[in-house]
C-alpha cells in the first residue's frame, strides 16, 4: 500500500483499486482508521482525538491531491506524494 504522506508519526496510506467511498489509511502509535476524503470523518477505526483533528484538517486542506491519487489508484496508475502537515503554512 503506498505512503502518500508521513508527519507527526502518522502515516497516511492508500490501496490501489480499493472499495468505495475514497478514503486513506491512517496510521499512527498503534491506532489505525479509515478516513473518508469527502469528509475527513473517521469511518472505521480509532485514533487519539488531537491526531483525528489534525488528519482531518490536513485532509480536507488536500482534498483534491487526494481525490487525484484516489482516481490513479483505481487505474492501478502510480500516486503522488502529498506533503504533510509539518509542511504546510
Amino acid at each position: 500500500m503506498p505512503i502518500l504522506s508521513v508527519f507527526f508519526g502518522i502515516i497516511i496510506r492508500m490501496w490501489h483499486d480499493d472499495h468505495p467511498p475514497p478514503h486513506i489509511h491512517v496510521e499512527y502509535q498503534g491506532f489505525e482508521a479509515l478516513i473518508n476524503i469527502l469528509t475527513g470523518n473517521i469511518s472505521e477505526g480509532r485514533l487519539p482525538n488531537k491526531a483525528a483533528t489534525l488528519v482531518k484538517e490536513w485532509c480536507l486542506r488536500h482534498q483534491a491531491e487526494l481525490l487525484a491519487n484516489w482516481e490513479r489508484g483505481q487505474h492501478f496508475e502510480p500516486m503522488e506524494r502529498i506533503p504533510g502537515a509539518d509542511q504546510d503554512d
